[in-house]
């Protein structure tokens, strides 16, 4: 590795590393997971909107998301204490023409909530359920070992594993931050990475679609016909209605859902950093004795390719369920178990700094950064990093690698499922994403990750030539088992209508999501025509062998300047992959969410515009 990485004047020399802690500084929130001062509240509000509820408190304060990219002005939020509390506030805003939105932790990118630069003056007002609406109880337990947890849903997915790990219960998958609201998490229809393993069936309150697909059943603001205001709803999973709020995309406000689990699973997980991407990613043809992914997803069900921009060699983790811990394994007892991603070191968060500050040329370096800190902290192996060239080991100098050391090596874990499914802490490096499901056939995987693997692979060098380095993160890449309404064991169910794990009525044969993001840091220059030629090749391979489509918490619809903003994706394409192969869909949905919300209460100009 040269001491200066080659680019259109972005290239960082070794003095220009040492020389960056002013940058790191000035990009803490990114690298930290900090509060910026702008997201606290307003010691100077304005007088409360008009006849607001009394007993609620009401404040003004920044919304902003995970990345940064939507950034307002300080809006009113509003912390509910009780489910009344919600109502009121609704029919509140219904009657003084304000509009309402439910928010969690914020860890989104899609602009459902608000869109970037909402001004104060806005007539909208959050709510923040992860305050108060935070209660969960045990509802019953079955003789087949599962069991319903009630949930409020501003609780947040990590409380949520624990209690029902308490109690002996889990989940087959499960996303990988614990801090998501339930309710976030519900609304996008969330999910982990899981499918059967080749010859395994799932034992009762186990599934390998996204969490919407364990709703039993859900209470949510509807409108009242009768009394000319809205009310609070339950509704069963095999109730009308039920299918189109189970993954709203924040077109309805939940207050409380309940969700079946099944018996704990211990789990564990291996982590392999020695498979090139070209075996990994091989094309079926050439997949015979290679160690490829789809092979990994047929003996345990459960993987996830993690390949750094500019590197050659994923990190690789792979789960399986293992009731004992097995010979070698290390035992965890709590989440979070990869500490040196959650919390980068200082030299590294100095050349993450520099980046942000405009050093984009500096990607490949980065990228083999990111993989040598992995390999080292999971793996104890150094030989690479004394391998490197002077600014790699300048990064990861003695110190970094001592403390990597002393931290124990962690490339076999083995545990409580929770343990081992959740590994991302909101003080992770704070990247935007595309996102995008491809569902194909099982036999089909390879065909989809080898497709894309090629084209991303030749679509980087090429940008790359030009002195451009749009993508200075990684490649994650997750396999899932579409929806089953079966599993949440009620007689009728039906699947999320916008989930975009529902299954196609016309191809039963294809029973497999592969889900492919792409992570970057925000602002990077030619980022979204980077993201627009992806995105357009992957609806390329929409066809008779697969179907794509966005992935709703993700970045999506790009033109050459912007995500959510073309208008043909939104319009169009985005529609139809719902609507393609008959049964209720994209439409039916939409018509229901109307229906239950005529007045759009509970919306947003960008929700107006997508579920039209």
């Amino acid at each position: 590795m040269p001491d200066v990485i080659p680019g259109d004047g972005g290239g960082l020399s070794r003095r220009g590393l040492l020389a960056s802690s002013a940058a790191a500084g000035g990009a803490l929130w990114l690298l930290r997971g900090l509060v910026r001062p702008g997201g606290a509240y307003a010691a100077d509000a304005p007088p409360a909107p008009t006849g607001f509820p009394a007993g609620v408190d009401i404040y003004r304060r920044v919304y902003e998301n995970w990345a940064g990219e939507i950034h307002t002005d300080q809006l009113w939020t509003c912390a509910p204490r009780h489910a009344q509390d919600v109502l009121d506030v609704v029919n509140w805003a219904y009657g003084a023409g304000w509009t309402v939105r439910a928010q969690g932790k914020r860890h989104g990118w899609a602009p459902f909530t608000v869109a970037d630069g909402t001004p104060a003056a806005s007539r909208v007002v959050l709510l923040d359920t992860t305050a108060h609406l935070t209660a969960m109880s045990l509802e019953r337990r079955g003789a087949d070992g599962s069991a319903e947890v009630r949930v409020q849903t501003g609780a947040t997915l990590e409380d949520l594993l624990a209690f029902a790990g308490a109690a002996g219960h889990g989940v087959t998958a499960a996303p990988a931050p614990g801090q998501l609201s339930v309710g976030g998490a519900l609304a996008i229809g969330a999910h982990g990475t899981a499918v059967p393993a080749v010859g395994e069936s799932p034992p009762p309150g186990h599934g390998y679609g996204s969490l919407s697909n364990l709703v039993t059943e859900l209470t949510a603001v509807v409108w009242d016909e009768d009394t000319g205001r809205y009310a609070l709803r339950t509704v069963g999973r095999a109730e009308p209605d039920c299918d189109a709020l189970l993954t709203h995309l924040g077109r309805s406000l939940v207050t409380e859902a309940v969700l079946r689990v099944g018996a704990d699973q211990n789990l564990r997980c291996r982590s392999f950093l020695d498979i090139p991407a070209g075996e990994l990613f091989a094309a079926p043809a050439a997949a015979a004795g290679q160690r490829t992914l789809a092979q990994f997803v047929d003996r345990t069900g459960r993987a996830e390719a993690i390949w750094f921009a500019f590197t050659d060699k994923p990190w690789l983790k792979v789960w399986s369920v293992a009731p004992r811990r097995p010979l070698g394994s290390r035992e965890v007892d709590e989440p979070y178990n990869y500490p040196f991603s959650d919390s980068l070191p200082e030299p590294v968060a100095r050349l993450a700094g520099s980046l942000v500050s405009g050093a984009w040329a500096s990607a490949p370096l980065f990228g083999q950064v990111q993989y040598l800190l992995a390999k080292v902290a999971l793996t104890g192996d150094i030989t690479d990093v004394l391998l490197s060239g002077d600014l790699v080991r300048e990064v990861l100098n003695g110190d970094v690698l001592t403390h990597l050391l002393a931290g124990g090596l962690r490339s076999d874990l083995w545990g409580a499922s929770r343990n081992l499914l959740e590994y991302i802490r909101p003080t992770t490096l704070r990247e935007t994403a595309n996102g995008y499901a491809v569902l194909v056939r099982r036999a089909d995987l390879q065909w989809v990750v080898s497709r894309f693997a090629d084209f991303y692979r030749t679509l980087l060098a090429e940008y790359a030539a030009r002195g451009e380095y749009p993508v200075n993160g990684q490649v994650e890449i997750r396999v899932t088992g579409l929806e089953d309404p079966s599993v949440c064991g009620v007689p009728g169910a039906r699947p999320p209508l916008l989930s975009a794990l529902r299954p196609r009525p016309d191809r039963p044969d294809a029973d497999t999501a592969v889900w492919i993001d792409i992570l970057s840091l925000p602002a990077t220059p030619a980022l979204h025509r980077f993201y627009r030629e992806v995105e357009q090749f992957l609806f390329a391979l929409d066809g008779d062998r697969a179907t794509v489509r966005v992935e709703w918490s993700k970045g999506w619809a790009y033109t050459e300047t912007a995500a959510w903003s073309d208008p043909d994706v939104l319009a169009r394409t985005v529609p139809a992959a719902l609507r393609a192969g008959g049964g209720p869909g994209w439409d039916e949905a939409v018509a229901a969410l109307d229906r239950l919300d005529p007045h759009h209460v509970v919306s947003s100009p960008f929700l107006d515009t997508l579920l039209r």
